[in-house]
């Protein structure tokens, strides 16, 4: 029988961002997709009066391999890193662990289909060593780095999480913002782990939902066996194809070294307010104030939205998230007029 979601399990930063608003909510690439992305997009509008072809695929599916360095048996391409969630029901898992805080989405997929899940809360700073997940858990969920604490686990942390009948499921929708992919386990050939990535932060692609999961192609086969014929559309496979390649990924990388710094700065001005700032690596920063429903509506007054995090398992209600954006002066200076 399913069960209800938790009030919030499906909340999103988008529903705080309203038009015209500074958005320090939504962890998406502002600005929309590069030139080239987009031109390569249109120039496949005339196919979509005919079905995705077996050829699109490949080469998609291929591009992603060579990207890692896997075999093709061991890539499954899904609308968005969500997608792969949504799947995990299928996989009928008897208990599933969810390491805490993190993405909500798994949470609210597994509660309605009715899967069993327990929370694992990591306390600040939110770090892996000495965690412990319930021996009969055979589902095992973690970000790296988390939405939304930032912060980036060593791969040997998560490696320590398997079990025998264990299958552990990695969140890496921002990997590729992180210089490096530092601690990225997307190269691994693991029979018991999966990886799930998301192109659709890096490359402002919300509105076209694109990613894809890498793991065993039993565990893939037995991943997407519901779902439909033609799952991705003829864009959405040219998008994946257009952003795993050696130039795109290159562009990725110096666009996660500009991140890396831009972070640094806007972590340093949040915490020259007196705030505390989790030990994060992400596109986002996570923080606490005094008064999280305050300064929220104080922001929404000054055309600023920033991220609830009062939704999120583990944290309490005085943390905040936002975005790593050039503009953030402005929201250390709207958050001045309150904190002084």
């Amino acid at each position: 029988m399913p069960n209800p979601a938790r009030s919030g399990a499906r909340y999103h930063g988008d529903q705080a961002a309203l038009p015209g608003m500074l958005d320090f909510a939504v962890n998406v690439r502002p600005g929309g997709p590069p030139a080239w992305l987009t031109d390569r997009l249109a120039a496949r509008l005339p196919d979509l009066g005919s079905y995705p072809s077996d050829a699109d695929q490949r080469r998609a599916v291929e591009a992603v391999a060579a990207r890692h360095g896997r075999r093709e048996g061991e890539v499954a391409l899904l609308a968005g890193g969500a997608e792969g969630f949504a799947l995990l029901a299928g996989l009928r898992p008897r208990l599933a662990a969810l390491v805490a805080p993190s993405f909500t989405e798994p949470e609210a997929v597994l509660e309605a289909a009715g899967v069993p899940i327990e929370h694992v809360v990591l306390p600040p700073p939110f770090t892996l060593p000495g965690v412990a997940v319930p021996d009969g858990a055979d589902l095992v969920v973690i970000g790296n780095p988390t939405n939304p604490t930032g912060v980036l686990h060593r791969r040997e942390d998560i490696l320590a999480l398997r079990r025998p009948g264990r299958l552990v499921v990695v969140d890496e929708a921002f990997a590729d913002a992180i210089p490096g992919e530092a601690e990225t386990l997307a190269g691994d050939s693991l029979p018991d782990v999966l990886v799930l990535r998301s192109l659709t932060k890096t490359w402002a692609l919300a509105g076209l939902r694109v990613g894809y999961a890498l793991g065993a192609p039993d565990v893939l086969a037995r991943l997407t066996a519901p779902r439909p014929h033609w799952p991705l559309g003829t864009l959405q496979l040219e998008a994946i194809a257009a952003a795993s390649s050696p130039e795109a990924v290159a562009e990725a990388g110096a666009g996660a070294r500009r991140l890396a710094e831009l972070r640094a700065a806007m972590a340093a001005g949040l915490r020259g307010l007196g705030l505390d700032v989790a030990a994060g690596e992400a596109p986002f920063v996570l923080f606490t104030v005094p008064d999280a429903a305050l300064m929220r509506k104080h922001l929404e007054s000054k055309g600023i939205a920033v991220r609830r995090c009062d939704t999120f398992v583990g944290l309490p209600e005085n943390y905040l998230r936002a975005a790593v954006r050039p503009e953030w002066p402005a929201l250390i200076d709207a958050m001045t007029e309150v904190l002084q």
